[in-house]
């Protein structure tokens, strides 16, 4: 029985995270507002620098005024989880870069989740972000949990 419904909350999380992503996409081609004569960089494939700032400028639209300014200064902002309370925060990434925070703050475990396909660190952290303000539970049924160093005074070396 509980494996049939973690089964379920599972695809149910997969079509959600593919969702936000198609979403997102989806808003990124209707808001084409980078210079489109702008080349690729040597080593990149065209368009990877284009795609990446569209991606973060539609993050930067849905952070509330808090986490904008916590992601401006140091590349993380934080979320509430919508089932428990407890605190996240996301680094700028597409993989391993959310954290559930202890009661003072500090990084006590890892999660990785991240919608299917390829996308920009904006998008995947974006999807994140919502996954976490919405269905917290569905979202750490489908990820990997993994340890972070649990030495307070080694934090400042990681965050």
């Amino acid at each position: 029985m509980s494996r049939q419904l973690l089964r379920k909350a599972n695809e149910r999380l997969r079509l959600f995270l593919s969702e936000c992503g198609r979403r997102a996409r989806f808003l990124r081609r209707q808001s084409n507002r980078i210079d489109p004569s702008s080349r690729f960089v040597q080593g990149f494939r065209y368009g990877y620098w284009e795609r990446e700032a569209r991606g973060l400028e539609l993050l930067k639209e849905w952070l509330s005024p808090e986490q904008f300014a916590q992601y401006d200064a140091k590349s993380y902002f934080e979320v509430t989880g919508c089932h428990s309370g407890k605190r996240y925060r996301i680094s700028h990434g597409t993989s391993m870069n959310v954290h559930e925070l202890d009661g003072a703050g500090f990084p006590c475990a890892g999660w990785c989740f991240t919608p299917k396909g390829y996308l920009v660190a904006g998008d995947v952290m974006l999807a994140q972000k919502i996954a976490l303000e919405t269905d917290e539970h569905g979202a750490l049924a489908v990820a990997n949990k993994w340890s972070v160093p649990t030495s307070r005074r080694n934090m400042h070396l990681h965050y």
